[in-house]
């Protein structure tokens, strides 16, 4: 859980700006938007599976540009 503890001194947008860096930090956003529907298991699985198989696609081409 993202908190921040705000001076009195301390300009409100500063405070803010420093919560939404946190917040981006812990992916909190982007762990929201992934649970924000249902998702079946072989959908994640194909998705993980389809990523997996461009990373090493793109090794492989990284791999093979060296030579």
């Amino acid at each position: 859980m993202a908190h921040i503890i705000v001076d009195d001194n301390e300009m409100l947008e500063k405070a803010i700006k420093r919560f939404k860096r946190m917040v981006e930090k812990e992916g909190i956003i982007r762990e929201f938007k992934k649970r924000e529907y249902y998702e079946k298991p072989s959908t994640i699985l194909n998705r993980k599976k389809k990523s997996m198989a461009r990373k090493l696609m793109k090794k492989t081409r990284r791999g093979r540009a060296e030579y």
